[in-house]
């Protein structure tokens, strides 16, 4: 039996395709208002939302992680909640718990953070796996569990993770099955010299990251255009011949001796995703293996595990799945 909320969540506006594609491609330059030099992660991040999948950002501390999913749900008009995530953060702190209320005598639910849009899992990997595990099912199901009783999440909803890099003390490694849940991982990387100097005559002018309505970014889209986005990603075709090369590649990174842990069947189901999606916000209606080949990393480069003795060689994941897909030959 379907719910209302599902219902009508799944019911797609009368907003043309071509007016949702024009709208989502301006929140590139909406969110570019606050954050300098990161088109391919805003890109990211409307890939995830048209797939309804999960991101999760990998950056050093200062690239503006957090400032970037801010910036885009403002742009978006959607809501948006953030949870500094830390060794003693109790799985209820993030879903919700019962709370006794002594003037009705009974249990009443509140919700907790993750009853959102977007919600800002901040530095991740520092919670135990307990807590981690308390998003397995909010991620995959849209709704969370308490006493028996399923309460299903607001649509869309998309967890936005980041993580640190380069610091391993006091951090709990993501498991592989909360791992495969991301739809992407995204690297946001240092800004360039240029869009450095840009970021800093920025605050020398007063800019306040805390105040986007005064930077001028404004909502340029919202839900009915997402609907609309993702009723035209549903209508991108896929020949067999794309379909198998997605396969393969996927098939490839098992038998890699690089990797003790291959890309599994979910996984080449994103990369189908991923690969309509962003052939949609190029404008076409198929999609290619160029397509496949653009969104490869960040699709798989997470769902893959290196051997140590290749870790210890300086092999990366990034640069087990460019071999990959060198030597995986591509449809005509």
């Amino acid at each position: 039996m379907v719910s209302e909320s599902t219902a009508s969540a799944e019911t797609v506006p009368a907003m043309d395709s071509q007016q949702a594609l024009t709208a989502l491609r301006s929140l590139r330059g909406e969110v570019a208002k606050a954050v300098v030099g990161q088109d391919a992660v805003v890109t990211g991040l409307v890939i995830a939302l048209l797939c309804r999948g999960h991101v999760l950002l990998e950056g050093v501390p200062g690239v503006a992680k957090t400032l970037l999913v801010r910036a885009l749900s403002q742009a978006l008009s959607l809501d948006v909640k953030r949870v500094q995530f830390t060794p003693d953060l109790m799985p209820g702190d993030v879903t919700g718990s019962l709370v006794y209320d002594a003037k009705t005598a009974e249990f009443e639910f509140r919700e907790g953070p993750v009853f959102t849009n977007l919600l800002l899992a901040d530095e991740i990997n520092r919670t135990p796996p307990k807590t981690q595990a308390a998003l397995l099912e909010a991620m995959e199901e849209r709704q969370v569990s308490v006493e028996g009783l399923g309460r299903p999440l607001p649509d869309p909803f998309v967890v936005c993770a980041t993580q640190n890099p380069i610091e391993y003390e006091g951090t709990y490694p993501l498991p592989e099955a909360q791992l495969d849940r991301f739809l992407i991982k995204l690297t946001v990387p240092l800004p360039s010299r240029d869009d450095e100097i840009s970021v800093v005559r920025r605050h020398a002018s007063g800019f306040d990251p805390r105040d986007l309505g005064a930077a001028g970014v404004t909502a340029v889209a919202g839900t009915d255009e997402l609907a609309a986005g993702r009723a035209g990603v549903r209508g991108v075709h896929v020949d067999p011949k794309v379909a198998g090369y997605i396969v393969d590649l996927c098939r490839a990174t098992r038998s890699s001796p690089s990797l003790s842990l291959g890309v599994s069947p979910r996984g080449a189901t994103a990369l189908l995703a991923t690969s309509r999606a962003w052939a949609w916000l190029s404008g076409r209606d198929y999609v290619t293996p160029d397509d496949v080949k653009a969104l490869a990393r960040p699709t798989l480069r997470h769902r893959v595990q290196l051997r140590p003795e290749a870790e210890l060689e300086g092999a990366t994941a990034d640069g087990v799945l460019e071999g990959v897909l060198t030597t995986v030959p591509a449809p005509a």
